[in-house]
């Protein structure tokens, strides 16, 4: 109630100062590799574009005699190129929603012989008029805003508050429709190939649907993540598998870089994942005496071990994980890659369902067209 409660409280301050108001509820759905693969999306679109226009693989600049090709741009822009095709997704992901909405509403319609105003008509009559308690609600929630005495634009926000129900009560009623309706959806995200390291997975390597998480061991977002993680392993027994890889944020997060390294160097020992909970089960102590109490802890060859904290190797190998991320379009933590699709940030565990439920419904459907 509180989360529509500020959600329609912003769009009432917009709704006075633009006179337009978006419809409520709407919302997008939103291992050591070669650099080349994370980056082979975008560097397809590029020489795409360059053989659309010229037909041949022509120079876009020419430095002292040496030729500079799109192809040459993508290492540079290919975080950028990324971030532009999931926001074109996003935009059809939105579209496409009303245009199904607006279909079911139509095949309703056609169902019990009426046409889709007199269906929204039935529903909008549903609606009440929202309480005088509501409106102060609403008015407490936006007068810095709107800078105006309740009495004076009570008429107001009573007319907008019962338009923003109304809109609502219509996506409810075509979302009913369209959960008892059989709905194919094709549109997919736009995909990324991202490669891993194979013994830092969590869960079935056979698994249909890999996540490939990148990760700070001294974000707190990160923390929540790992544990959603793995209560999506659980839940998808044998469907889902993780795969870590490290992405420190070394500007607000100094101790995240020695943290990576040395769960590198438990990995080395086959304590990856022990040494990955223990990090995160107390982000306080990443220093260098705690790493090592950690290691002992874990019971881990303490000269190994420091061995491998002295070596030039797992330091290379977490640089190579965060070159990889940033190419793939990552920015910050945690980021993750679901069978190629990204998402952002550590989200509800929710989200992630249901874009695991998409990925395992389009393999079964594309198992059963061969046979």
């Amino acid at each position: 109630m509180k989360t529509t409660l500020l959600k329609t409280a912003s769009c009432l301050a917009f709704l006075f100062a633009c006179s337009v108001c978006p419809t409520v509820g709407q919302s997008a759905f939103n291992g050591g590799a070669a650099s080349k693969d994370t980056t082979r999306d975008a560097a397809n679109w590029l020489s795409l574009g360059a053989r659309s226009t010229a037909g041949v693989d022509e120079p876009v600049a020419i430095v002292a005699g040496q030729p500079i090709y799109e192809r040459d741009l993508a290492d540079a822009i290919a975080a950028q190129i990324l971030q532009i095709r999931q926001q074109e997704y996003q935009i059809k992901s939105k579209a496409l929603d009303e245009l199904i909405r607006r279909k079911v509403l139509e095949t309703e319609a056609r169902k019990r012989g009426t046409s889709v105003d007199r269906l929204q008509e039935e529903v909008d009559s549903k609606v009440p008029d929202p309480a005088d308690a509501e409106i102060e609600g609403y008015y407490l929630a936006v007068k810095n805003q709107i800078n105006q005495p309740l009495q004076q634009i009570k008429p107001q926000l009573q007319k907008a508050i019962k338009l923003l129900k109304v809109q609502q009560a219509r996506q409810d009623y075509a979302d009913s429709l369209r959960g008892k309706t059989e709905i194919a959806v094709m549109l997919r995200p736009p995909r990324t190939e991202v490669n891993f390291d194979p013994t830092r997975v969590l869960g079935d390597p056979k698994a249909p649907v890999t996540i490939v998480s990148f990760s700070d061991f001294q974000c707190p977002y990160c923390k929540n993540a790992a544990d959603t993680m793995r209560l999506l392993v659980a839940k998808y027994n044998g469907k889902v598998k993780v795969a870590f890889r490290d992405f420190p944020m070394r500007t607000i997060h100094p101790r995240a870089e020695a943290a990576a390294e040395a769960a590198r160097c438990a990995g080395d020992q086959g304590k990856f994942w022990e040494f990955h909970d223990a990090l995160f089960a107390n982000q306080s102590k990443l220093d260098e005496t705690s790493l090592t109490a950690t290691a002992q802890k874990l019971g881990l060859d303490d000269k190994l071990f420091q061995s491998c904290l002295s070596s030039a190797k797992s330091k290379a190998q977490v640089e190579q994980d965060v070159l990889d991320g940033t190419r793939a379009g990552v920015t910050g933590t945690p980021g993750f890659f679901i069978n190629g699709a990204f998402v952002n940030g550590s989200q509800p565990q929710t989200e992630f369902e249901k874009i695991i439920d998409a990925e395992l419904a389009a393999i079964k459907a594309r198992r059963s067209s061969l046979k």
